[in-house]
């Protein structure tokens, strides 16, 4: 009888971005960094929102849910990478590993669908005005913002559950700074194209669906806007969307790349690539697009910032 080489591991080993001692100081550095700016960022920016009373609205409520998961996706997989810069063994335990799938595959899914709903309220912004206040109510604004937390979530417990039921190899190496999904997947011993069939309606309900709304939305929203006749009237709406469809620029284009074919997308060094644009790139930029490109935000800035100017001279007499 032939052996069974099907075996359930304890650990893995994460083959990370680099061998070299030197490189890795060096990116530890950088991505510590990075990281710092990410988290403080983020926050600042929902902290802003919560203080100015004029944020209240909508689109802010949208943004800060945005902050709030860049920071946990960033947290999900960055402090980890920082560790294994400067271990020797860049070991993670099976229960680690697949918190680690769970969380950001779960944050993935939710930017995802969020983006569509922020995308649905510049819609009703700018081609239902008058009707605004009325559509975008406090009760459709927390279901939307609610639904986006549990489709991906749910989301996100199914692919982790049926990824790490898989039999695994003797092999405990993922060439990855993570665990991926894609990546884990690879060291099943047995055939995963339900696994890939799985990831690819996933990403289609998920990815695609949410990417066609945001698409449709801005099609009607460009649409409208063209019809504004007084220029000035026109470049407010434009610089009204213009941020949001940078962040939606960035988000959606690497994750259609590597999901919608997961078998013959990029190669495992893009696969390294995308994840770090993810986990530490789109959440370090999205408060500098929202804050740098949007007066409301910078007026609050610039508001908070005159308070605690006035603050602190008074406590110096």
């Amino acid at each position: 009888m032939e052996p069974d080489n099907h075996t359930w591991v304890g650990e893995f080993i994460l083959l990370g971005l680099s061998s070299d001692w030197v490189t890795q100081v060096f990116l530890f550095a950088l991505f510590l960094g990075m990281y710092l700016l990410t988290v403080l960022g983020n926050l600042l920016i929902a902290l802003l929102i919560r203080l100015d009373s004029r944020l209240h609205t909508p689109m802010y409520f949208f943004l800060t849910n945005l902050s709030l998961v860049d920071v946990s996706y960033a947290t999900s997989i960055v402090p980890q990478l920082l560790v294994h810069f400067l271990a020797e063994h860049k070991v993670i335990s099976f229960v680690s590993c697949a918190a680690q799938l769970f969380f950001s595959l779960a944050l993935g899914g939710i930017e995802f669908v969020l983006l569509a709903v922020m995308a649905y309220d510049r819609y009703v912004a700018v081609c239902n005005p008058l009707r605004y206040s009325v559509i975008m109510h406090g009760g459709l604004c927390a279901r939307l913002a609610i639904t986006s937390w549990v489709s991906g979530s749910i989301n996100s417990l199914m692919h982790t559950a049926i990824t790490f039921h898989l039999p695994l190899c003797t092999n405990k190496y993922i060439d990855h700074i993570s665990c991926e999904i894609l990546a884990v997947v690879r060291l099943a011993c047995v055939d995963t194209s339900s696994n890939e069939v799985a990831i690819v309606v996933s990403s289609i309900i998920l990815l695609m669906t949410p990417f066609c709304l945001v698409l449709l939305s801005y099609i009607r929203i460009i649409s409208t806007i063209l019809k504004i006749q007084p220029t000035e009237g026109r470049k407010k709406a434009f610089h009204t969307c213009a941020s949001h469809l940078a962040v939606v620029a960035l988000c959606y284009g690497m994750a259609i790349f590597t999901y919608i074919q997961p078998h013959s997308g990029p190669s495992v060094l893009q696969e390294k690539l995308i994840s770090l644009f993810y986990a530490i790139f789109t959440p370090m930029l999205n408060p500098m697009i929202y804050s740098l490109r949007n007066k409301e935000v910078k007026g609050a800035w610039q508001k908070l910032l005159g308070k605690f100017s006035v603050l602190t001279s008074k406590l110096a007499t």
